[in-house]
């Protein structure tokens, strides 16, 4: 009779745990991202979606890292990029993610970005003109 009380104790016990860390408000982490062929690579743009408080600290592909840009009033590279709720990428943005490498227009490419919470997110992007 111990066992499964101790059984049920445990798992109520979890069960709180997870609720706690899951029911904090924050939603989790999305992207919706395309790539624009510039010179030399490609331009990302899009919006990512996170906590308040993150940033953008990495982006890779299969062709490798990319470069974070802050683009006020020149680009400059940058360690992060905050993300404030939603943070947008493009052209006529303060931000900017540059790839370098050949691409195509309608390749599909597969992307890995690093947020300073620890969380990753992996998105895909359609390469446009």
């Amino acid at each position: 009779m111990k066992r499964p009380a101790r059984m049920l104790a445990l798992s109520a016990l979890l069960a709180g745990l997870l609720g706690g860390f899951l029911g904090t408000g924050q939603a989790a982490p999305a992207a919706q991202l395309g790539l624009r062929l510039s010179y030399g690579g490609a331009l990302l743009q899009g919006q990512v979606r996170g906590a308040p408080h993150d940033a953008l600290t990495g982006v890779w592909s299969t062709v490798g890292r990319a470069r974070l840009l802050r683009c006020a009033p020149r680009c400059v590279t940058t360690a992060a990029l905050p993300l404030s709720g939603t943070l947008m990428l493009g052209s006529g943005s303060a931000y900017r993610v540059v790839l370098g490498g050949k691409f195509r227009p309608g390749q599909r490419v597969m992307l890995t970005l690093r947020l300073r919470s620890g969380q990753t997110l992996n998105a895909q992007a359609v390469v446009t003109r």
